[in-house]
């Protein structure tokens, strides 16, 4: 288990989905990831802001890929976060809050002209409702908004031990929620999995 930043960086470093990774045809957005050493908070007016890594977290990590738009296709953008905490109790207050934000916020800023709105989650721990990949999951509902137009929005969160993992998907005209959900799932499926073998589990 990493106990120092370091360790924690080069393990979210190990974990995050790349590009590549989501499949043929995504590349990097053009931020392609968030600044070392801060994390994403969503703050008292519901508005996300990134801001140094607080003192029970080691490392944060989010690496931004899309899937450009093609015919009457628009343009996937899909966000993994990794992030490692001191302690399992830490991770395990982080997948809790989560929860609660999309109660506490049911329409959330992202950037000056981006919003997700109808937010709706439920949590799944282990052993409840066929989740038996995580020590705990949430699953967040709604609809992104740019400018006047809108798209299906999903953010996954799951938790292995001292570690959190996100994946986030903003959708685009001509997909389905289905095939959205075949992107969260490869991104959830993989980022467990390298945890797993980074930590000494074995393939999961």
């Amino acid at each position: 288990m990493p106990r120092a930043r370091e360790d924690g960086a080069a393990l979210a470093e190990a974990v995050a989905m790349r590009p590549e990774d989501w499949g043929a045809g995504f590349q990097a957005q053009p931020l392609a990831r968030s600044t070392e050493g801060t994390i994403a908070v969503l703050d008292d007016q519901c508005r996300w802001q990134r801001r140094a890594l607080p003192e029970d977290v080691l490392a944060s990590l989010s690496l931004y890929s899309q899937l450009p738009g093609t015919g009457k296709r628009g343009t996937v953008r899909v966000t993994a976060t990794v992030t490692v905490h001191r302690a399992v109790l830490d991770a395990d207050d982080h997948v809790s809050a989560t929860l609660e934000e999309a109660l506490r916020c049911p329409e959330q800023q992202v950037r000056a002209d981006e919003r997700i709105a109808g937010l709706m989650s439920v949590g799944t721990p282990r052993g409840m409702r066929g989740n038996n990949y995580a020590d705990d999951s949430v699953l967040e509902t709604g609809v992104y908004l740019v400018g006047a137009g809108k798209a299906d929005y999903r953010w996954m969160v799951t938790r292995l031990g001292q570690v959190t993992m996100t994946v986030s998907i903003k959708g685009a005209e001509g997909y389905t929620v289905a095939e959205l959900e075949q992107f969260m799932t490869r991104g959830t499926t993989t980022m467990l999995d390298r945890v797993r073998y980074e930590l000494g589990g074995g393939e999961g």
